[in-house]
């Protein structure tokens, strides 16, 4: 009964924080193991806190029983939906991913590929909720022979009734379609951006499968249990932390490391989410570490003909007892990451602050970073989820700092009036006056303030206003006009800069080219400079950032670039 179940959803709730009270736990996940959830919002109430005590077990008898209740999930779903009662809770971003639900979204042509390769079964695409358009006119009729009789011509063209025709029984199959984009003469770009703008809805039905949050493992260290209270952001010190030892930071081989990718994919994929390092992730860059109380933290950077002009790019993944927690983005540039950090919402009230403590960790002790900052986005900028959840002070109580003054000064207001008053609680208002610039933290011992001006924009924006000063607008002379100012000033023919370094050779020109001095830098540092173009196209942007960091007066020009 709905009572009965109420309850024990409470109590099992309950038993998420009750440390210790391993008896307690195992007494509700057994009593949850043979109820039956009255609907979809009480059965989604369910698995959240079941997947919580699968990734912070009181012992191991919990982390059994919970595993046991989460290996059958989807039957549970099944006799909802075979009962027609209504699954679109399990719609929502924060609830999506649950076994033997149906995703149904806008997958980008590169994921779609992915997705369509990897679970060929199980994805689809849905017609019924596809809107036809003139969008499929642009592309259709390369494979589809005499659809331009009506598309160029006709109103109300029914472009799937002109598809099934085509694709017969394949007519919902992905990969068919997938296929035919892929066999047209654009360029990877130009294909994936013709089959985006469709906007194609696609269902992928995880059933049992083991790409669902519910079922989703990554075998790691041995279990650790949580049998007294978890670890708060009080117990947290970052400087302490990052002043440690360094972590034991491992490379995997290509093999493992793309079950990593892999992995990292799925997982958030099935909850609507989609990011460019996953997406493009290199399988031979894949990094380990292993910091304790059952966590596997994981970096990976992107294959090299996706990597960005000046920064490096990371994604970065958390396991937990050998679940997906959550997972990480880092751009990093010298000693600085622009790092964003994301704990999926079942596990937001676990030991969060002490995990994060850790991924810093690793990305200081792995690629040599020592200031990190938080985009506003993440702080609450047009972020509302991040403004209700207490982003800002969640970091500023870490240690980050703002590097705005007016954001200091009302921060100093603020934390003036919580010592004054302990109850006092900030407005929506003073939050979303608090959040519109960064916050930065500096490690022990590093600089500390070079890079609080500092936003990549800014030489992007000058480089702009270079071009349209001096080469009038025309993207392509202007290049090619840095380029060769810039080799000239280095001392070296732009002809002789081997193929495979022309690329990043070219981008890191257009930022070079607006040194004013560059020319009177020293021979060892010109030579540096070209060491970090090669280092940009070397396997691993690890290389790429040890080239950085040798380079001083690099640094130093590029912060005052980066910084007016």
């Amino acid at each position: 009964m709905p009572g009965r179940f109420d309850t024990l959803l409470e109590r099992l709730e309950a038993a998420r924080h009750r440390r210790p009270g391993a008896r307690d736990a195992a007494r509700r996940l057994r009593q949850a193991s043979r109820a039956t959830a009255p609907d979809a919002g009480r059965l989604l109430r369910l698995h959240e806190a079941v997947l919580f005590l699968r990734a912070y077990p009181h012992d191991a008898r919990v982390l059994a029983l919970a595993e046991r209740l989460l290996s059958r999930f989807e039957r549970r779903v099944a006799r909802l939906e075979d009962a027609e009662e209504d699954l679109s809770v399990f719609d929502a971003p924060e609830a999506a991913g649950v076994a033997g639900t149906t995703l149904g979204t806008d997958y980008s042509f590169d994921l779609a590929l992915w997705l369509a390769r990897r679970h060929p079964r199980s994805v689809r695409i849905d017609w019924d909720a596809a809107e036809e358009g003139d969008r499929m006119r642009a592309t259709w009729p390369a494979f589809v022979p005499l659809l331009e009789e009506e598309a160029l011509a006709d109103a109300n063209v029914p472009y799937l009734e002109w598809l099934g025709a085509a694709a017969g029984r394949r007519r919902a199959d992905l990969g068919w379609l997938l296929e035919r984009y892929e066999r047209l003469p654009d360029s990877r770009d130009a294909r994936a951006e013709r089959f985006d703008s469709l906007g194609l809805p696609i269902a992928w039905e995880l059933g049992a499968g083991r790409a669902s949050r519910t079922k989703m493992r990554r075998p790691g260290p041995r279990p650790f249990f949580h049998d007294a209270p978890l670890l708060a952001r009080r117990d947290v010190s970052l400087d302490a932390v990052l002043s440690a030892p360094g972590l034991e930071v491992r490379r995997l081989s290509r093999r493992d490391g793309q079950r990593v990718c892999d992995m990292v994919r799925e997982t958030t994929a099935a909850r609507y989410r989609e990011f460019y390092t996953f997406t493009y992730a290199d399988p031979s860059t894949v990094l380990s570490a292993r910091p304790g109380r059952g966590v596997e933290l994981f970096l990976v950077g992107v294959v090299p003909e996706r990597r960005l002009p000046l920064r490096a790019a990371y994604g970065g993944f958390v396991v937990k007892n050998a679940v997906p927690i959550g997972y990480i983005e880092g751009l990093a540039f010298f000693d600085r990451l622009e790092i964003g950090f994301n704990m999926y919402y079942t596990f937001r009230e676990g030991e969060s602050a002490w995990i994060y403590a850790q991924v810093l960790k690793l990305h200081r002790d792995a690629l040599g970073v020592t200031s990190f900052s938080i985009d506003p986005y993440q702080l609450g900028f047009e972020n509302e989820e991040a403004i209700d959840s207490g982003a800002f002070w969640f970091y500023r109580k870490l240690g980050f700092r703002p590097t705005d003054r007016g954001v200091a000064a009302l921060l100093a207001r603020e934390e003036r009036r919580i010592a004054a008053e302990p109850a006092y609680r900030s407005s929506r208002r003073t939050l979303e006056r608090l959040v519109p610039h960064n916050l930065l933290y500096d490690a022990p011992g590093a600089p500390q303030g070079d890079w609080d001006r500092f936003h990549v924009r800014r030489i992007g924006l000058a480089v702009n206003r270079a071009m349209s000063e001096r080469s009038g607008g025309d993207a392509p002379r202007h290049r090619e006009r840095a380029v060769r100012r810039v080799a000239a000033a280095l001392g070296r023919s732009a002809a002789r800069i081997r193929r495979r370094d022309a690329k990043a050779f070219e981008d890191f020109a257009l930022a070079l080219d607006l040194v004013p001095d560059l020319a009177r830098w020293t021979r060892a540092e010109k030579d540096g400079v070209l060491d970090v173009v090669r280092a940009k196209s070397a396997p691993s942007e690890r290389s790429y950032l040890r080239a950085l960091a040798r380079h001083s007066r690099l640094r130093r020009a590029l912060i005052e670039l980066g910084s007016r």
